[in-house]
């Protein structure tokens, strides 16, 4: 794992979700669909442009 590394769980637009922080700024934002128990979608975000809404803090 890299340093400074903390993974938490979220909802994601309504997912389950895991958002990435790395010394406090976010670096990747995940969804997971979910169908019978099983993961059969990942979306993944790492575009920092498109992370702002997910900044630490707000």
């Amino acid at each position: 794992m890299a340093p400074d590394l903390t993974i938490l769980f979220r909802t994601v637009n309504g997912l389950p979700g895991l958002v990435a922080t790395q010394r406090g700024v976010t670096v990747t934002v995940a969804a997971f669909e979910v169908a019978e128990d099983r993961i059969t979608r990942i979306w993944a975000v790492r575009n920092p442009e498109k992370l702002t809404p997910w900044r630490t803090g707000d």
